[in-house]
């Protein structure tokens, strides 16, 4: 069967996006777990050591506290309470600090510091997957062993307001609730009023157990505006008054009662100094934990400075605060300062429960656990503990008593930190088979788009592609036999869980066959390019292709990027790889020009890089429909030459020049936003324009940027597509205007703060408009055959519907990167890839090159912090997950997104050969795969590697939706190469 090659690219891709997502799903993997967690809720409680007598003490513990209120402040770093922000806008909390009855700690939060596996953190004491950054979007119900689930079963009951992720999580758990969508970041004054409101009523009864309070403004401000907004110290200055409210009727009460209470301020993460989390930054990972209650009392002159703890210490301390058993697959350990004022009989049977209890999810989870060094010191501490209960029964007082309890205070303290050190570790379980699945089916792809590039990148653009062959050929039917028995085998021995064996043997099935149909096409096509001695021929009519230093620049380019990745470094500063690579692209193509301009062969000067004899066969190739056409060739080369030699006056100089005005634009744009790791924290021209000191400024430099947006784009418009993209940048400016970043002209001062919906509103429908309009040139185009021009006007109206959804999304400051993109497009059209007549592989590359260049150049880096959630959110007045989910990935890829739409309207409009589009898209997806399949190979190898969870598998969540949007981009493609071949 013979396919185009850019519908056979399109459909590697596709089955490509298959493979990369069984292997996602197998490296993020489960993380330790007790395999008897029902079993032990009805375990009874471990009793407490004894030394030849048995003991007295088998029960739990009674409680410590009659009630307990947390108080969860999304994104409460911990420099927001204990830096100068808290001195100056939370004095209560600072007093309370201070002086209070009070416990403060710096509480570092896990991979990832998003908001749902935080909580599963606070609650269950373990270690949520890294997969659950994107269950963070849809929460399941949280069936592993909490602290909620625990008091729900003890008769407790509990009240939430706040955040609905926890009733997504704990679903039949509370009495009363009122939960609030965390993902509409614009709005951070309603979402706590909707928890505030209930506080008044419920602090006056008496029929609850638990409250626990989930307030998102914070975390809101600092997606929209950062943690420098003037916004979050009024947001902490609400918070401090809130705490307060709830401290003084907890006093109240205790009074009557002479019960202690506990009020535990938190948060769940913190935020990066562009407001974003979910990466590992210090910022991001420390969160401030203070523990508040009556029963914690301090003398005069006792100075109590944070402590730094782990984020799953809370849900034991809670559970030993509360009564209950502590969760099982806590790896936490006690924050004993909340017990140290109980007697020592108290303390040491806290922390014994607490080493039981880790002791046994090590057992559970690791096959040699009596040599860990933790389970060594918990036996010694129980035999120490053993012989102080015995001294204790026989009612020894003396010194010697004390001396062996703080000994045997020490060893258990040695011992729980000990054992949750090495539980950490054993942060989970790789499904390695579903992995092997997923790569060898990514790998036979970009084999089987290897292989292909002779017949692919050939004049006609078209392969034979053995559909039926390989499924009735032999080596077929042993590879699906031995697939399946391998299947089986796997299926049935392994001891771990796997997703591919839980698949249906219907699913299983399919994907053996298409993984034994791929390996019979890869070895057809490597006998049939070995056979016929074709490989890596850009034109096979050719035998000995000349490959130009471009193309060998091109080829060790991406192959440079793709060996970069196998280092931490490079990931995290890999926008400093892409810099590099455009820059010295520029610097090739100067050369390019100065020499075919300027020299001759025998270096004397010359004006044009062709002879008029090539300018003779190129028009005369564009005659001989048959004989198709490799190169890149303007529409009318036999009216007017479009070459150098045919260019007079400022066209030449801009031609000269052009290569070192693309360097400059990208030099500037370097400046304008710090991102990676090492230099991230350093100013940069964002910052000083997002300042509140400089609003002027980025007002001015708003308007200017929208103004030479409107003239870049409009140009190729109709009347109706200008008008609609003049209205909607402008727009985009009341928009902005609106929601307090720029100012009107009118106005100099931006009180008037709303959320901008009806701007954004607005702004969408002119987009909606200019694609609906582009879309129908489209389809006129599929009627009037003969006319081209309609379908390059459509794609273009397109184009620049994308470019106005860009312009509403991108934070004001970043307008420029979005303005220096078209220039750069419209330069490089005019004046370089007409002018030296590209190829469409090469200008394909040179796309895709300058696409991830401005992914980075946005302020986008391999951290998940980076990713602006507040994008998803313009022009909506709620959370509605599908457009949310489009607008956010559509703002975070916007550079890759624009640079190929951009390339399917300049093939299109500036080609008159039918294969162009065909080898862009296969060039496309060849180069789209190559980082895909080798990062694959690399996380697989480096998965036991220190940075695996910080580093390498953000990346590899960036790459999953990289080769997502590449797929769909390969079908767009596809599309409009159909549409070329109608007309």
């Amino acid at each position: 069967m013979r396919l185009g090659s850019g519908a056979f690219a399109a459909c590697c891709v596709v089955i490509e996006v298959l493979g990369v997502a069984l292997f996602l799903r197998g490296f993020f993997p489960a993380p330790v777990r007790s395999s008897s967690r029902a079993e032990q809720r009805a375990e009874p409680a471990a009793p407490e050591p004894s030394a030849g007598a048995s003991s007295n003490w088998t029960k739990l513990p009674p409680p410590l506290f009659k009630k307990v209120v947390i108080m969860l402040i999304d994104g409460l770093r911990d420099d927001f309470v204990f830096g100068s922000k808290g001195v100056k806008f939370m004095p209560y909390t600072t007093y309370l600090v201070e002086k209070g009855a009070s416990h403060s700690f710096v509480a570092e939060a896990k991979l990832p510091t998003v908001t749902m596996p935080r909580i599963k953190a606070l609650m269950t004491g373990s270690l949520p997957g890294f997969i659950d950054v994107v269950r963070n979007l849809n929460s399941p119900e949280l069936l592993e062993d909490n602290v909620i689930t625990q008091a729900k079963a003890a008769g407790k009951r509990i009240i939430f307001y706040g955040d609905e992720t926890w009733v997504k999580l704990f679903p039949k758990h509370f009495v009363e609730y009122d939960g609030t969508t965390s993902f509409f970041v614009s709005d951070y004054t309603e979402v706590d009023d909707n928890v505030t409101r209930h506080l008044d009523k419920v602090l006056k009864r008496g029929d609850w157990d638990m409250l626990i309070l989930h307030y998102l403004g914070l975390d809101h401000i600092g997606h929209v505006s950062g943690p420098s907004s003037p916004l979050i110290g009024h947001k902490l200055r609400e918070m401090d008054s809130i705490l307060m409210k709830i401290h003084t009727s907890l006093l109240s009460e205790e009074r009557e009662t002479l019960v202690p209470n506990l009020l535990v301020l938190c948060g769940d993460h913190g935020m990066s100094e562009t407001g974003g989390h979910g990466a590992s930054s210090m910022e991001e990972l420390n969160t401030a934990l203070i523990l508040i209650s009556s029963a914690f009392e301090r003398k005069p002159g006792d100075i109590r400075r944070p402590k730094h703890v782990q984020q799953t210490d809370l849900a034991a301390t809670l559970a030993i605060g509360l009564g209950l058993p502590i969760p099982g697959n806590s790896v936490g350990s006690l924050l004993f300062p909340t017990v140290e004022g109980r007697p020592v009989r108290e303390q040491l049977r806290f922390l014994h429960l607490n080493a039981v209890q880790l002791s046994k999810l090590l057992q559970e989870n690791v096959p040699s656990y009596e040599k860990e060094p933790g389970f060594e010191q918990f036996k010694m501490s129980e035999r120490l503990h053993g012989n102080w209960i015995r001294l204790y029964l026989e009612e020894n007082n003396s010194e010697v008593l004390f001396n062996l309890g703080a000994k045997v205070r020490r060893q258990y303290l040695d011992a729980l930190r000990t054992l949750s050190l090495s539980l950490s570790r054993q942060v989970a379980q790789y499904d390695i088979y579903s992995m092997l699945v997923g790569t060898v089916v990514v790998l036979e792809v970009l084999s089987l788009l290897l292989l292909s590039i002779p017949e692919a990148l050939s004049n006609k653009a078209e392969l034979e592609v053995p559909l039926w062959s390989p499924v009735f050929s032999l080596l077929f039917y042993l590879t699906l036999l031995v697939l399946s028995a391998l299947h089986v085998i796997v299926c049935t021995s392994a001891e771990s869980s796997c997703y591919f064996c839980g698949l249906s043997w219907l699913t299983a099935g399919g994907v053996m066959v298409l993984v034994s149909a791929l390996l019979c096409a890869v070895v057809s096509a490597l006998a049939k390019t070995f056979g016929d001695g074709k490989f890596l021929s850009k034109n096979p009519a050719h035998p000995k292709p000349r490959w130009s230093e471009l193309d060998v620049l091109i080829l060790l380019g991406t192959m440079g990027h793709v060996l970069s990745l196998g280092a931490s470094s490079f990931i995290e500063e890999e926008h400093q790889t892409w810099y590099f690579l455009i820059n010295t692209l520029c610097l090739a193509l100067c050369h390019e020009i100065y020499r075919n301009c300027l020299l001759r062969d025998d270096s004397e000067p010359q004006q044009c890089p062709h002879v008029e004899e090539e300018f003779i066969r190129t028009a005369a190739a564009l005659q001989d429909r048959s004989t198709g056409c490799d190169t890149l060739e303007p529409h009318g080369v036999s009216r007017s030459l479009t070459s150098l030699d045919t260019l007079r006056g400022y066209e030449k100089w801009m031609v000269l020049a052009s290569p070192w005005v693309i360097l400059t634009c990208c030099r500037l744009l370097r400046s304008l936003n710090q991102t990676g790791v090492q230099w991230a924290h350093r100013p940069d021209l964002g910052h000083w324009l997002t300042s509140s000191d400089h609003k002027a400024e980025l007002s001015v430099l708003t308007a200017l940027s929208l103004i030479v947006i409107f003239a870049l784009v409009q140009r190729k418009c109709s009347l109706t597509s200008k008008v609609a993209l003049a209205l909607g940048l402008l727009g985009v400016y009341c928009y902005r205007a609106a929601i307090g970043n720029v100012l009107f002209p009118w106005q100099r001062d931006s009180k008037d703060i709303s959320k901008g919906v009806i701007e954004a509103r607005f702004v969408h429908v002119f987009v909606l408009g200019i694609l609906f309009t582009g879309t129908k040139d489209l389809l006129k185009s599929q009627v009037i055959a003969t006319d081209v021009t309609i379908k390059t006007v459509g794609l273009w109206e397109i184009y620049s519907g994308l470019v106005l959804l860009a312009a509403l999304l991108f934070r004001p400051h970043n307008l420029p990167v979005l303005v220096f993109s078209l220039l750069i497009q419209t330069i490089m059209t005019k004046f370089i890839w007409k002018p030296l007549r590209h190829d469409a592989a090469e200008i394909t590359i040179m796309h895709y090159w300058f696409g991830q260049a401005f992914f980075y150049f946005q302020g986008n880096s391999n951290n998940i912090a980076t990713v602006d959630i507040s994008a998803g959110f313009v022009g909506l007045d709620t959370y509605i997950e599908v457009p949310a989910v489009f607008l956010t990935a559509f703002a975070t890829f916007a550079g890759p997104v624009l640079w190929a739409s951009h390339l399917v309207s300049f093939l299109s409009s500036e080609t008159s050969s039918g294969s162009a589009l065909s080898h862009a898209c296969f060039c496309y997806a060849l180069i789209c795969s190559f980082p895909v399949s080798a990062y694959i190979i690399l996380v697989t190898s480096l998965r036991y590697h220190l940075f695996i969870w910080s580093v390498f598998s953000p990346k590899l969540l960036y790459e999953g939706m990289h080769i997502l949007i590449t797929a769909a981009i390969c079908v767009f493609f596809t599309a409009m190469d159909q549409t070329n071949t109608k007309s």
